[in-house]
């Protein structure tokens, strides 16, 4: 094999990776994948108050009907942060917006 030749090649990840960021989807991506993740990580009744999940500039923005789920949510903000970003396989989220 020429030098070239291996300089130029991708693994499928690299590959899937360098157009992903190339087109800007990563955000809708880990959007879509919180969306799917949240009733199993947060569990049924949470989810269940969550009417909204929103990524925008690395921010994680969510909007949950219950004054009282609001308040004790906004406590654990670092570690919704911190569960999100691990199944994300990255750090992704810079931060939690409860609102």
């Amino acid at each position: 094999m020429s030098s070239d030749k291996l300089h130029n090649e991708f693994t499928l990840k690299e590959a899937l990776r360098a157009m992903i960021d190339q087109y800007r989807l990563r955000g809708k991506l880990n959007q879509n994948r919180i969306q799917n993740l949240w009733e199993k990580l947060m569990g049924p009744s949470i989810a269940g108050y969550t009417r909204e999940i929103r990524l925008a500039n690395n921010k994680l923005y969510l909007t949950i009907e219950s004054a009282a789920l609001r308040q004790e949510l906004s406590y654990g903000k670092d570690k919704i942060k911190k569960i999100l970003n691990e199944e994300l396989g990255e750090e992704y989220i810079r931060e939690v917006i409860i609102r």
